[in-house]
């Protein structure tokens, strides 16, 4: 059993942690003042000095900083020097604040005070590890770089995780150039897409016109748009690739309030970053990239532009809150990695061609949620709907590229900084704190969203990851990502490679350079997962190349009887639409012979609960079609109204941490209450768990506190489906 000491140090630390600090110094006064130099004696002391800081005892503060500096623990020496550092500061800059208060203030001396910096300590420190280290805030106030002014626990501290702080390499030898090639060919491969897809949305916007044109009177089409508008399109894109750089300028700073990010105040975030940028870029010959941020709390970080001297580097004010010294600069580094390999061009592209039509998904839904609810908000809801399928579609041309590009940037950060466990520790970081600010907004945020492509790590792998640290080890939740055999072909729909995958990358980079890994992942585990199970989730596509042989049996016995002058059937080998018929009819196929198995029966009165939604995710050998039946209860989150007309946007909170919800708005038109209106609201789901890429939940039913009840009828959506398909094919097969 712990001893008093023991507990009373765990009282107070919980205490400091939920903000109560005069409780927590009531606990740890009595265990700081032990006799003796033991670890709990220090893991108190350093307690106090944060609740003495956040009380405003800064003498206090002080004095139990100066004795920490004779400890024999060589890390709190160090963490005591720090803390001492800003504790002095931030006492003369209170001075400084109260002398310039006094003065009368006028035109003359208003440039002073808006130069002004309010400094804040936030000191940091891990219980369990006994690992110490200073978070310094900085808040200009009144300049163009608005910074949170706010001496609380980051979504990381709060959590109170165990961070091994693994050291980076002293000495190491470069890496082994990886062959650019691939990367290469997909970033032309998306170009091509985003091509066509573009070229696809022209012509069926110009023939639409015509025919609408045609059919009312005193109006003749528009002859030019029978053209062929493929030139226009290259034109369009080649100007937008040219003019890209200023364009998303002027686009981020209106949507998403984009601003100069000056380097005296990166420098005081990071000393690390700066350094990096300079070395690295004096060694290509490059201009320093143009620095950005956007103040939102989500730590993201991007890049954008056309040519390495009109690259912008752009992160967001919760990365640099969030996130330490080492961390950010190998952040910077990663985006560095971008520009050196080139494919930061084409993302930007995509971005500059995405960006707008996500605002104008954005104003439509606003538009709708301002309309009473009734028939007049179903345009706005089918309008918003059409536009988000769009911008999903046009997303959808660079996923493939999205997903490779990572293994080069992560590599070349290792790289460049010899860090590869602060890389780790960052994207664990920015899981965490995304599912943090998620839960704080109870939606996904639009920036978010439409800023995800070109994100360190995306917001879908961060829901459930982020949320769920701290009740379960990091390496137990990446177990899935880095042992599935079949992660990469779950991951097809993707915007990003599994995040564990990419650990395990740098985990052996870490290990070829001889230093310990931040996580220690095995590679030892049994994995059970059949290949005849996973052939059974992809039935409805190999369905397809079964149809496409069928259609080939077909036309060959059919040509024989032909030549056999037995049967003569011209339109068989005239018209090869029939193929098309034969192709839905292998898809219908392959989705009826999934469906049993992938909506079983539900075991509602032995269905897994919230408490066993970590040992859900640590099983690394489940795949999609091996459902679970659960239950589990929590608050709903997601965007209001219109702007989740497609159910893009449902989350449950449950007590142990957020999962995507899958739901079919579209069948349950007869229902009183939609799901969306329950957004905000404590409700007690079942369904069908499924462990992909992204865990997800297929709704059965959706009940609420006061008994309401919502069904989400997965199996008759995937009925209809499957008949529609094979209806459709029929037909084009019989009426060929």
């Amino acid at each position: 059993m712990p001893s008093r000491a023991e507990s009373s140090l765990e009282a107070g630390l919980t205490a400091l942690k939920q903000g109560d600090y005069q409780t927590a110094i009531a606990q740890l006064e009595p265990v700081a003042s032990s006799k003796g130099n033991s670890t709990t004696s220090l893991q108190a002391r350093v307690g106090l000095v944060m609740a003495y800081a956040r009380t405003g005892e800064a003498r206090k503060a002080i004095a139990l900083c100066q004795t920490l500096r004779d400890s024999q623990n060589p890390q709190v020496q160090e963490w005591a020097e720090r803390a001492l550092t800003h504790l002095t500061k931030r006492k003369k800059t209170k001075k400084v604040s109260s002398q310039t208060s006094k003065q009368p203030t006028n035109s003359g001396n208003s440039s002073a005070v808006s130069s002004r910096r309010v400094q804040q300590p936030v000191l940091e420190k891990t219980a369990q590890s006994g690992n110490y280290q200073n978070t310094f805030i900085e808040t200009p106030v009144g300049s163009q770089n608005q910074f949170i002014e706010s001496a609380e626990y980051t979504p990381t501290q709060r959590l109170n995780i165990y961070w091994r702080q693994a050291k980076r390499a002293k000495v190491w030898q470069p890496l082994r150039k990886p062959k650019l090639l691939p990367l290469r060919l997909k970033a032309l491969g998306s170009l091509v897409a985003l091509f066509w897809v573009i070229d696809f949305f022209f012509k069926s916007a110009m023939v639409s016109v015509n025919l609408i044109l045609d059919k009312l009177p005193y109006l003749e089409p528009l002859q030019f748009f029978y053209r062929d508008p493929k030139l226009v399109v290259i034109g369009i894109l080649m100007i937008a690739s040219a003019v890209s750089p200023w364009l998303l300028d002027w686009l981020l700073g209106r949507f998403c309030s984009q601003q100069p990010l000056s380097k005296d105040i990166l420098h005081s975030r990071s000393r690390e970053t700066a350094r990096v940028l300079q070395r690295y870029c004096q060694q290509k010959r490059w201009q320093l990239p143009h620095l950005r941020i956007i103040p939102i709390n989500t730590p993201i970080a991007f890049t954008y532009g056309n040519l390495p001297r009109n690259a912008r580097i752009v992160v967001s004010q919760g990365l640099l809150n969030q996130l330490a010294d080492d961390e950010i600069a190998v952040i910077y580094a990663t985006q560095l990695g971008h520009i050196a390999h080139g494919d930061y061009l084409v993302m930007s592209l995509v971005l500059l061609v995405t960006l707008p039509i996500y605002r104008l998904y954005q104003l439509i839904s606003q538009w709708g949620n301002n309309v009473p609810p009734g028939f007049w908000q179903w345009p706005f809801n089918i309008f918003s709907s059409l536009t988000y399928g769009i911008w999903c579609l046009l997303t959808g041309t660079a996923l493939w590229l999205s997903r490779s590009r990572h293994y080069y940037s992560d590599r070349l950060a290792a790289e460049i900084t010899g860090n590869p466990n602060a890389l780790i520790r960052a994207f664990l970081k920015i899981a965490i704190g995304t599912a943090h600010d998620i839960q704080q907004v109870q939606h996904t945020n639009c920036q978010l969203e439409s800023l995800n492509l070109l994100m360190p790590v995306s917001y879908q792998q961060s829901l459930t990851l982020g949320s769920i640290a701290g009740h379960i080890p990091f390496e137990s939740a990446l177990f899935w990502d880095y042992l599935n055999p079949y992660r990469h072909w779950l991951a097809i729909n993707n915007s990003h490679p599994p995040i564990g995958q990419r650990i395990q990358w740098l985990c052996q980079i870490a290990r070829h350079w001889h230093i310990e890994t931040e996580l220690h992942l095995s590679t030892e585990q049994f994995i059970k997962t059949t290949r005849q199970s996973f052939l059974l989730q992809i039935s409805p596509f190999l369905g397809i190349p079964v149809g496409f042989g069928f259609a080939g049996l077909i036309w060959m016995s059919w040509q024989t009887a032909f030549s056999l002058k037995f049967l003569n059937l011209k339109w068989i080998y005239e018209d090869w639409n029939f193929v098309s018929g034969c192709l839905l009819i292998g898809f219908s196929i392959g989705l009826v012979i999934r469906m049993n198995s992938f909506f079983p029966n539900l075991k509602t009165a032995t269905g897994q609960t919230d408490q066993s939604l970590p040992n859900l995710l640590a099983n690394p050998s489940a795949i999609p079609i091996d459902s679970t039946s659960v239950c589990l209860a929590g608050k709903l989150l997601g965007r209001p109204g219109t702007a989740n007309a497609l159910a893009q946007d449902l989350i449950l909170q449950s007590s142990t941490g957020l999962v995507k919800l899958h739901h079919v708005p579209w069948l349950c038109l007869g229902q009183k209450t939609q799901l969306q209106d329950l957004i905000g609201r404590q409700i007690t789901v079942t369904g069908w768990f499924r462990r992909g890429a992204t865990p997800w939940l297929d709704i059965h039913t959706v009940q609420t506190q006061t008994g309401t009840t919502i069904h989400s009828p997965h199996p008759i959506w995937s009925t209809i489906l499957a008949v529609a398909a094979q209806a459709w094919g029929a037909y084009i097969f019989l009426m060929g």
